[in-house]
């Protein structure tokens, strides 16, 4: 409570867009006054690393500023699937599932890299500890397909950036402030203060604290109040700008305390007879609970010299860690397992640019880029008394050098070509060892498995493109991409190859009716080589990352934006048919989360965890949709403002969002490996009495959908049911 009060007491800030912007900031151009009041307005992004409008990005993306991620009740990472054609979030528990175009991350093996990558202020976020609430933000980017030039060796899938709000210079002492209840005892707050020193200084901070109870009954002999949220944050923001020179420094934390994991046995695996009740119904035998926190520190210096060229530097370092007790077979059943589970991870980044200015027929970006990121993780569990420890950790150096060229052919016409050319490199220590203080063992247990290892690999990708501006309200344009996502080790003789993908891609953008209506198609085809996936080598008895099958991905995407004075809407769609080759493997479905041991010699019965014999779990898929890959997804909204007189108006605003099925395991079951579609309403109704106050009253999962959002072994993870609340704004 003393974070919550010092949180909701102190911070706010004026809502208003950014003025020079970092990396992928998303801004809205200067519009006329008909164009604000009838017209769709422009959105200003900077992916790219210059200020481009987005409906002249030559690529397939989806923008949202400050009003239109409130509007679309986009809280966090995983709302962000509900407002993008295309892109699938699921709970995966220590990490994240994202992917877009079914290309990006399908296993929470630390060893695996994510294949979307996202960013937050520029810098690069490793996959855990991505479930943190948005707050004061300027805009977020979501760029679909390889990203292989400007954003490197982690984007087969594409790119998200994530980008909070800089201090307004130009604008004196202000803020805002937000404050809202509703049921489940959720509380919310959030604001920030700009304090512009002068006129070339200025600070502003930022925070936000969120709470509520359980979603959750537990009725098991230990309680539990998993599934809980108490999560609170803070940013501190200082910009220099005198004259062509630019600093800003950024400073935030983030701590989030769910109570534990609050999953059930997925029906179909051996521990789904001790479910009880209905999905909100938790009953565990060992005590849970989760708490991540996130610190992240980043430094942008840009300096215009006399010709125009720009220099720009982004600096950063990250320290995330999650500490949890699990129950890994989510029951009371027999032969349980209990889990003391620890990761942490260290990122530090250097990205150097050099930018030409765009008058002409000729301009480019070249750039240098290094990462590196420190892993450990501590992971101690307990079978029925059997100790299995799992410790160690990796260093991974990640480096890029990259140049990109924009030619106008003919007036335009323009033909882009970029280059990159990434390196990587990963060691590993460390070992898992059973048998910990028990008699006939080491004292320190028996190792039975290494850690240790080292990979190295390098690619060059990039693109090709041709983009035709027919005229100011038609855009067409088509490229070839490459992209890549790195390879790894399992252990000191365990290898695994990068991810390619080559994707082909064309795309139209146009405006209609003068600017009230704009629409973005695009239709691709991607060849998809050696994707990596968890499975079990009956050798060891332990679960390591292989390169199991190649994937044909293609399919369309369609978005509309529309204004017509007090009328707006939106609405997104995105076919996606894909291919994942046979696979033979060990189906772990059905064997449960514990250590079971290496494959027993022909004729000796199953003991684990010394020995299993996992002939009998052995299968052959004939193939099927890639993981995480919904064949349709679409959705949208619509609002219109009511005028009460004066300054007070209503609008009231309705959304909604469907995700296909999809699959998370290629055993392909329907029972036990699939997650069914889902359609999603939501709706926001806004009383704003003046330019300074503002209320609003708000549902989420309208229907109280029940549904299933992402698996972690042999457990399943839910989706909220029906909440709503109110909250008061005020802008100062």
């Amino acid at each position: 409570m003393k974070l919550h009060s010092m949180l909701g007491g102190a911070l706010a800030l004026a809502l208003a867009f950014q003025s020079d912007a970092g990396l992928a900031q998303t801004q809205p151009a200067p519009a006329a006054p008909e164009a604000a009041s009838q017209g769709v307005g422009d959105i200003i992004v900077t992916a790219q690393r210059r200020k481009e409008k987005l409906q002249d990005l030559a690529v397939a993306a989806t923008a949202f500023d400050s009003r239109s991620l409130a509007a679309k009740g986009v809280t966090n990472l995983a709302d962000l699937q509900n407002a993008s054609p295309a892109l699938s979030i699921s709970d995966g528990g220590i990490t994240q599932s994202i992917n877009i175009r079914g290309i990006g991350l399908a296993s929470n093996s630390p060893s695996v890299t994510a294949g979307v990558a996202t960013y937050v202020d520029g810098l690069f976020q490793p996959p855990i500890v991505q479930a943190n609430s948005f707050y004061d933000l300027a805009g977020v980017e979501v760029l679909r397909g390889p990203q292989g030039t400007l954003v490197g060796s982690n984007s087969t899938g594409g790119a998200i950036f994530i980008n909070t709000q800089n201090p307004q210079l130009n604008k004196g002492l202000g803020g805002y402030a937000t404050a809202g209840l509703g049921n489940y005892n959720s509380f919310q707050s959030e604001g920030a203060v700009n304090l512009p020193v002068s006129d070339t200084f200025g600070l502003r901070a930022a925070g936000f604290y969120r709470s509520h109870r359980s979603y959750y009954t537990s009725v098991g002999p230990v309680p539990t109040d998993a599934g809980k949220l108490q999560e609170g944050g803070g940013r501190l923001t200082a910009m220099w700008k005198p004259g062509s020179f630019q600093a800003i420094a950024k400073v935030s934390f983030n701590d989030r305390n769910t109570g534990g994991y609050a999953y059930r046995p997925i029906l179909g695996t051996p521990f789904d007879a001790y479910r009880v009740g209905d999905i909100r119904t938790l009953s565990f035998d060992t005590p849970v609970a989760n708490r991540e926190h996130a610190f992240q520190a980043s430094l942008e210096l840009k300096q215009e010299l006399a010709s125009g060229i720009v220099l720009r530097s982004v600096t950063g370092y990250q320290n995330k860690r999650i500490n949890a007790l699990n129950d890994v077979d989510a029951s009371t059943g027999p032969g349980g397992v209990a889990e003391n589970y620890f990761a942490g991870e260290k990122v530090y980044t250097q990205e150097i640019n050099i930018i030409s200015p765009t008058a002409g027929r000729f301009d480019w970006i070249l750039g240098g880029y290094f990462q590196r990121n420190d892993i450990r993780i501590r992971i101690l569990q307990d079978q029925g008394g059997f100790p299995t420890d799992i410790i160690g950790g990796n260093q991974r150096t990640t480096t890029g050098l990259f140049a990109q060229g924009n030619y106008e052919i003919v007036p335009g016409l323009e033909a882009q070509l970029g280059a990159r050319y990434s390196t990587y490199k990963a060691t590993g220590y460390g070992n898992v060892t059973i048998g910990r203080g028990i008699p006939g063992f080491p004292s320190a247990g028996l190792a039975v498995a290494s850690l240790a290892g080292e990979h190295k690999d390098s690619l060059a990708t990039g693109k090709f493109a041709l983009n035709w501006k027919i005229d100011r309200d038609n855009l067409l344009y088509a490229l070839v991409a490459r992209g890549y996502k790195p390879g790894g080790f399992n252990s000191p003789t365990s290898n695994f190859d990068p991810e390619r993908v080559i994707s082909y891609e064309a795309g139209w953008k146009s405006a209609f009716l003068h600017n009230r209506i704009r629409t973005q198609l695009s239709a691709f085809y991607n060849q998809y080589a050696n994707f990596q996936f968890n499975v079990v080598e009956p050798s060891t008895g332990f679960s390591g990352v292989e390169n199991i099958s190649t994937v044909k991905i293609k399919g369309v995407e369609a978005q509309v934006q529309g204004r017509f004075g007090a009328f707006g809407f939106d609405a997104n769609v995105a076919f996606v048919d894909s291919h994942l080759a046979s696979v033979t493997f060990v189906n772990t479905r059905q064997l449960g989360g514990a250590n079971l041991g290496p494959q027993c010699p022909v004729g000796q019965p199953s003991s684990p965890p010394l020995c299993f014999d996992y002939r009998p779990f052995i299968q052959t898929t004939g193939g099927g949709p890639n993981l995480y890959a919904p064949r349709l997804t679409w959705g949208g909204g619509f609002e219109y403002e009511l005028s009460l007189g004066g300054e007070v108006t209503l609008t009231p605003r309705v959304n909604y969002a469907y995700v296909g099925e999809q699959f998370t395991y290629i055993g392909y079951s329907p029972l036990s490996d699939r997650l069914n579609a889902r359609g999603l309403l939501s709706a926001i109704l806004t009383l704003k009495l003046n330019e300074r106050l503002k209320v609003e009253a708000w549902g989420t999962n309208l229907t109280n959908k029940q549904y299933i959002t992402g698996q972690l072994n042999s457990n399943e993870f839910y989706g909220a049911p029906r909440e709503f609340g109110v909250k008061l704004n005020v802008t100062f």
